[in-house]
């Protein structure tokens, strides 16, 4: 009967077993600082995350933090390098309109001057017509040099032997399916140029102006004079009038272009820039996890040398 006592007394089955692993005291494996090594080693690369986003600005600096954001953000800051471009051409563009406008508004006040002068060489005595065509051709003189003058970065619109328009870049588009295309503003050389590159005349809007003399004229020349004057004179008007429409229209797509880029800008931005406040408290709170980490590793670490005193 002592025997059979004894013998229940003793745990015995599978679930002892189990339940004795766990309390095994080993100085081979320290499981306590196992576990504490891996959430201190956690710790450490948020840590790593978190200040290469402080030191960066970035969130998403390279294609291995999110490939489709930093995709994204390279194809649209490639973008806005091209509309930076196209902002120096529109830019160009604008300067060699307005100085042509500047000249071509210039040269119909002189016509105009011009044309007081033929009223009065109406009826005048043949003096006063020669002192009013020599008024009459210093102006000629003045629409000449106001045109060959009308030069910005070696362009010149008003004096030049070229017949192909002027293409000024104006826009860089990128459709949905990812073609891209370059658009333009065209600025029509046939209706804008008065002179050849010599300064020679072409047959052109300022031909018969150049060629007016009153000296001698009779009154029905100076007639003839007017009329081809007015005739030249709305050319000239028409001309103004597209100088003006490309300015305004440079003008506009300059603005449109500034405000594009600024917009991409921030859409980049949104992408990939790190929330500094956000990071900043979250690099606070990981560093207390990483005080408490290490105080965990090295408590773990402490009770392997209790063991020692078992031997004692």
């Amino acid at each position: 009967m002592v025997n059979q006592r004894f013998r229940r007394r003793i745990p015995t089955g599978p679930r002892h077993a189990v339940e004795g692993v766990s309390n095994v005291a080993s100085i081979m494996t320290n499981a306590s600082a196992m576990v504490a090594l891996q959430s201190l080693k956690a710790t450490n690369k948020a840590m790593d995350t978190v200040q290469g986003r402080i030191s960066t600005g970035y969130r998403v600096a390279e294609a291995s933090d999110n490939a489709a954001y930093w995709s994204i953000a390279t194809t649209m800051r490639s973008d806005n390098k091209a509309l930076s471009a196209v902002q120096d051409s529109l830019g160009l563009g604008a300067g060699k309109i307005d100085t042509a406008y500047t000249s071509m508004s210039d040269i119909i006040g002189r016509v105009d001057e011009i044309k007081s002068k033929l009223v009065s060489a109406r009826g005048a005595s043949a003096e006063n017509q020669t002192k009013i065509q020599a008024e009459i051709s210093v102006l000629q003189d003045h629409i000449r040099n106001a045109a060959m003058g009308a030069s910005y970065a070696g362009t010149n619109i008003l004096a030049t032997d070229a017949t192909a328009d002027v293409e000024i870049v104006s826009s860089y588009n990128r459709a949905s399916d990812g073609t891209v295309s370059v658009g333009t503003i065209t600025v029509s050389i046939a209706t804008i140029k008065l002179f050849n590159a010599d300064g020679s005349v072409p047959e052109a809007m300022v031909a018969d102006i150049m060629a007016i003399d009153v000296n001698g004229a009779t009154d029905a020349q100076v007639d003839t004079f007017l009329t081809q004057l007015e005739t030249g004179m709305g050319l000239m008007a028409n001309a103004a009038a597209d100088l003006g429409a490309a300015k305004t229209r440079l003008d506009l797509q300059k603005d449109f272009v500034a405000n594009l880029r600024n917009s991409i800008e921030r859409g980049v931005g949104a992408l990939v820039d790190a929330d500094m406040s956000e990071e900043s408290t979250k690099l606070q709170a990981l560093q207390v996890q990483q005080q408490l980490g290490i105080q965990a590793l090295s408590i773990a670490n402490q009770n392997a040398q209790s063991i020692l005193a078992l031997f004692k």
